[in-house]
């Protein structure tokens, strides 16, 4: 543990910091949107075309994290159950696991409390809410059947492309193009949420609590159910890493790599990109 604390910590704090910020945009977007003390709402009339733009915000936000110099660094998982996923596979330590999904859960927290902080009452107020996870009219039980069909969804996307050789890179965009598509389409059901650290934070923030066994158990089934579709289908069942996005220049706690070594110009000395 302590091993991990010390050599790790960066990807940790950057975990935090990732699903902190996919929070804080998800805040920003949904009261910009939704609330109805803001002018858009009243401009832009029709719920759908609303839940769209803020499913394209939020992928471009996912994307963004996923890409950016700390995403890249970290694997940019987000959501602990997309951790558990790869621990399941052997592509994540267990000390790496528990403080990823530590990290996850305290960063989205701290996200929803600054979007209090920062926006106040349009964004904890009805009908943006904290931007909560919850069922839709239909009940609870198309909200689990739905959670848990969408998070199996993403995570086959996942393995599927970043374990090809020609569109691992596009693992992100994959991964962005789905989040958007599930807000516009699936949100109605179950509040799109895929991620258990995501649901804790706004219903922390705001305190509530209703149907939130949902939202711990289906997205954690639905990736774990992933993995066996996923063995099934692809005759090797092999998985790279865990990470969304793998450039060459930045180190993986994951799979151990390391950038290989350059001489510097100027100095003549080894160094890391």
């Amino acid at each position: 543990m302590r091993q991990a604390l010390r050599s790790h910590w960066p990807e940790y704090l950057i975990e935090a910091w990732a699903l902190g910020t996919f929070m804080i945009s998800a805040a920003a977007f949904t009261t910009l949107l939704e609330s109805p003390a803001l002018p858009v709402r009243q401009a832009i009339a029709d719920p759908d075309l609303r839940r769209a733009l803020i499913g394209l915000a939020m992928g471009l936000t996912a994307v963004s994290i996923i890409y950016s110099p700390w995403g890249q660094r970290s694997g940019a998982h987000m959501n602990p159950a997309v951790t558990l996923t790869f621990l399941r596979l052997g592509k994540v330590a267990r000390w790496d696991a528990l403080f990823f999904a530590l990290a996850q859960f305290t960063g989205g927290v701290l996200g929803v409390l600054i979007a209090v902080w920062s926006i106040g009452s349009p964004f904890t107020n009805p009908p943006v809410a904290y931007a909560a996870t919850v069922p839709g009219p239909s009940g609870a039980g198309a909200a689990f059947l739905a959670e848990l069909l969408i998070s199996m969804g993403i995570m086959l996307v996942i393995l599927a492309v970043s374990n090809s050789r020609r569109h691992a890179r596009l693992t992100g965009v994959f991964a962005g193009c789905l989040v958007a598509l599930y807000i516009a389409f699936e949100a109605p059901l179950s509040g799109m949420s895929m991620n258990p650290a995501r649901t804790f934070a706004s219903a922390a923030a705001g305190g509530s609590w209703t149907h939130a066994w949902i939202y711990y158990t289906a997205p954690i089934l639905g990736m774990q159910a992933a993995v066996e579709i996923y063995r099934r289908i692809n005759a090797s069942g092999s998985v790279k890493c865990a990470k969304l996005d793998h450039p060459d220049h930045v180190r993986c706690i994951h799979c151990g790599y390391e950038p290989a070594a350059r001489t510097d110009k100027q100095t003549g000395l080894a160094t890391t990109s």
